[in-house]
C-alpha cells in the first residue's frame, strides 16, 4: 500500500519467497513469479526495496515460530559435535537478528546471508564457501533445506541433500526435487543413517 498498489495477499507472497529480498520485491512489482528486467531496477524498484527493508526490520521475527523438532535436532547434533551452518538468501542483518530472537544462534558455526556473497542459492557458491571454512569436503557434507533452491544448491556443490516437507517452495512439492532424504520433522533425521548414507550411484561405484 505504500507504493499505491493493492496488497498481493499472503498466499501469493509465500510462493514468491525463496530467492532473496531483491527478487521478492521485483516479483511484487511485477505481480508475477517471473519479473522482467525492468522490475529489478529504476526509481520505483529502489523505493520499493527500501520500503520493504524498513517494513521487514520492524516486523522481523514477530510472527516467526520454530517448526516442531527443529530445536531438538539442533541440540542433538550440537551435542554430537556436528558443525552446523546457516546458508540463506535472507539478508545477513535480518538473518542474525532472527536467529538471535529465536535463541538459535548458539548452534551454528557459520552464517551466510543472501548478501554475504555475490551469488545466492541455488548457486552453490554460498555452500562451497561454508564447506571451505569448515575445512571439509562436499561429499562429506549434507545440505538440509526446505526448497528447490536448497536441493539444487546442494546438488551443484556436491553434497548429499535432505529436505523437510514443510516451508517455502514456490507452491511446489519438495519431493518433486528428489532430495536424497525427505522427512516431515527435522528430528526425524537419524545422524547414524545420515553419516552412513549411500545413494544407489555410490553403491554401484
Amino acid at each position: 500500500t505504500q507504493m499505491d498498489r493493492p496488497g498481493a495477499g499472503e498466499d501469493k507472497v509465500r510462493d514468491w519467497v525463496g530467492n532473496g529480498a531483491s527478487m521478492l520485491v521485483a516479483r511484487a512489482l511485477a505481480d508475477s513469479m517471473h519479473p522482467d528486467a525492468h522490475h529489478k531496477e529504476g526509481e520505483l524498484y529502489e523505493a520499493a526495496y527500501l520500503a520493504f527493508l524498513k517494513a521487514y526490520a520492524e516486523s522481523n521475527g514477530r510472527y516467526a515460530q520454530i517448526y516442531p523438532g527443529v530445536e531438538a535436532a539442533l541440540e542433538k547434533w550440537s551435542q554430537q559435535k556436528v558443525p552446523l551452518a546457516v546458508v540463506t538468501n535472507k539478508p545477513m542483518l535480518f538473518t542474525k537478528a532472527l536467529l538471535k530472537s529465536l535463541r538459535l544462534s548458539r548452534y551454528f558455526h557459520f552464517v551466510v546471508g543472501g548478501d554475504s556473497l555475490p551469488q545466492k542459492k541455488p548457486d552453490p557458491a554460498p555452500l562451497l564457501h561454508v564447506i571451505q571454512q569448515l575445512d571439509a569436503e562436499p561429499e562429506a557434507c549434507w545440505m538440509v533445506g526446505d526448497s528447490i533452491n536448497d536441493v539444487q544448491a546442494g546438488r551443484a556443490a556436491g553434497c548429499k541433500v535432505a529436505a523437510v516437507s514443510y516451508g517455502y517452495n514456490h507452491g511446489e512439492d519438495i519431493a518433486d526435487s528428489e532430495p536424497d532424504l525427505l522427512v516431515d520433522r527435522l528430528d526425524a533425521l537419524d545422524l547414524t543413517l545420515v553419516a552412513n548414507f549411500e545413494t544407489d550411484e555410490d553403491s554401484e561405484g
